[in-house]
């Protein structure tokens, strides 16, 4: 099991830099931060970590790719991986929609809500970041994108690819197929939540269907008490237990409040052993 905090917040990239610094201190395997089109860009923020860091994995969790541009997002994510020393890894989904953007039938920057299409762009962008990641020039012609003979002159370190994380909701058949396509899957439930038993069962269904050798990642998100390390193994043992790979420390009620953060990130991962 390895273990990820994610920075909800800080006040300037210098300070996301200094917690990222800091995690990497205290035993975190990755660092992440959330891509939002009203917050801090991910790419700035994750540079700066990277630069101040050696070991910790690196990403957005998550980028919407449908509301992207995928050779621009391909672009950024090759360059990053190369100023990391390829610790980067990409977590994707279909976006976030508040209630009343559902009512407007469009995000507050007029990109499309619709589910359906949302997903097919997802599913096009992924074919189109893959491609531009390989070698050559690449011609596409999709449904919603088109490239003529285009070639991305930065390509990532990691090889084949930077690995890819996809939100995945359990039991969809089509979303958990998009996951078996990537390297890791951020699972979520289409009714009530998702539990442990869930999670023994989409990793039977990966061991299962994956015809894909590479290594994949079964990512569960929460949070466990620092000052209280007993506890917070038995939070993350069943998770761990039923096959997650990652657990990924979220402080989503912190969002204004640098000092718990950095309290919390402090204190460390939590251990099973």
């Amino acid at each position: 099991m390895r273990y990820g905090f994610i920075i909800p917040s800080a006040p300037d990239a210098s300070t996301f830099a200094a917690l990222g610094r800091e995690a990497e201190e205290a035993g975190w395997d990755g660092v992440f931060y959330w891509d939002g089109d009203w917050g801090f860009s991910p790419w700035v923020v994750l540079s700066a970590i990277a630069i101040r860091t050696e070991r910790v994995r690196i990403g957005a969790i998550l980028s919407p790719l449908a509301w992207r541009r995928p050779w621009l997002f391909a672009r950024e994510a090759a360059s990053l991986d190369q100023l990391s020393g390829g610790r980067l890894i990409v977590p994707l989904g279909l976006g976030a929609v508040s209630e009343v953007e559902w009512e407007m039938g469009r995000t507050r920057f007029g990109e499309p809500v619709d589910r359906r299409l949302r997903a097919s762009l997802l599913d096009e962008g992924l074919e189109v970041v893959n491609a531009l990641w390989g070698d050559g020039p690449v011609t596409y012609h999709g449904e919603r994108y088109r490239l003529e003979g285009f070639e991305l002159t930065p390509k990532p370190v990691q090889s084949p690819r930077v690995p890819i994380w996809v939100v995945g909701a359990w039991p969809s058949r089509k979303s958990m197929s998009r996951a078996l396509r990537c390297d890791g899957l951020l699972p979520t439930k289409l009714d009530g939540e998702l539990t442990p038993d869930d999670l023994r069962e989409i990793a039977g269904f990966v061991r299962e269907r994956r015809e894909i050798s590479t290594p994949f990642d079964l990512v569960c998100e929460g949070q466990t008490p620092g000052d209280d390390p007993h506890r917070a193994a038995e939070i993350v043992r069943p998770w761990a237990e039923a096959g997650a790979t990652w657990w990924t420390e979220a402080m989503w009620d912190a969002m204004d409040d640098v000092p718990a953060v950095r309290e919390r990130i402090r204190q460390g991962p939590p251990r099973l052993a």
